[in-house]
């Protein structure tokens, strides 16, 4: 069971947690039938997601296998057969459209395609391409706001967008930097980078994510929500103190190893459900 937990890649299902972001911070979150979509959107992208590591895992099969802890993958190490790689990739991908056909929306459909075909482009070669690489990154944590705005039928605030994109950019820029830091990866695309730029660059993304995220804190018809605003800039400090130091940068490992950081997102999170959901009524 666990070799086919680890070619799934389970544990990077938080990441699909951003589907219920709209419904949350909406103050719909207990309206069944919304909830009901987003719980068929997270499946859906929990599915959709597999099946692009399953087809990542398959077509770098020869060239994991030279590599000292890719080759440990289950296909890889010959501990899943490509038969069953493939059966379970086609799986995983029809269990992503019929989700995506429940909700019943069109545009829930399409957003999830141009998740599959972005991440597809990314693994034929713009993963090589500096910038790109990193905005396509980006563009996953974003397609699954947007998703789960379209299947709850939430507008997404114009100052949520910011922060989500340019908190995923700070995301990939420090993935990217740890990467070059540590060496840990051979991907060709470091070579294009220098600590130096991605260090600029996140310090831009951190500040502008604080700007928009107290913009938008403003903007929301609860007074109270601004009182968040140190929750969430201790938050990325607490992140930011994991991608400069000993982290490999990528947010689901920074996350399930901090258990400061688990304490101060489930703090955060009840602090708005206090405001949106108790004294917000």
């Amino acid at each position: 069971m666990k070799k086919y937990i680890d070619l799934l890649r389970v544990k990077h299902y938080i990441k699909n947690v951003l589907v219920f972001i709209p419904l949350f911070f909406g103050g719909v979150i207990f309206e069944k039938t919304l909830f009901l979509n987003a719980c068929l959107g997270f499946i859906a992208f929990s599915a959709i997601s597999s099946a692009i590591y399953i087809l990542n895992d398959y077509r770098d099969i020869d060239k994991d296998r030279l590599h000292p802890k890719k080759r440990n993958r289950p296909l890889a190490s010959g501990l899943i057969s490509k038969k069953a790689a493939t059966l379970l990739f086609l799986a995983c991908l029809s269990i992503a459209v019929l989700m995506s056909v429940a909700v019943g929306d069109y545009r829930a459909f399409l957003l999830l395609l141009l998740y599959f075909m972005l991440n597809l482009l990314y693994s034929m070669g713009l993963k090589n391409k500096p910038i790109v690489d990193v905005v396509i990154l980006a563009s996953g944590f974003v397609i699954r706001v947007f998703y789960g705005g379209v299947i709850t039928n939430v507008v997404i605030s114009k100052w949520l967008y910011l922060v989500v994109m340019v908190g995923s950019l700070y995301m990939g820029l420090g993935k990217r930097r740890n990467e070059l830091r540590t060496q840990s990866d051979t991907r060709d695309v470091l070579k294009h980078y220098n600590e130096s730029f991605l260090d600029k660059n996140m310090y831009v993304c951190f500040a502008l994510v604080n700007v928009f995220y107290a913009l938008w804190s403003l903007e929301m018809p609860n007074p109270g929500m601004i009182w968040t605003f140190p929750f969430f800039l201790v938050l990325l400090m607490c992140y930011s103190l994991n991608v400069e130091g000993n982290s490999d940068g990528d947010p689901v490992e920074v996350i399930i190893h901090d258990k400061l950081l688990i304490g101060i997102i489930v703090s955060y999170a009840v602090c708005i459900f206090l405001l949106l959901y108790v004294f917000g009524e």
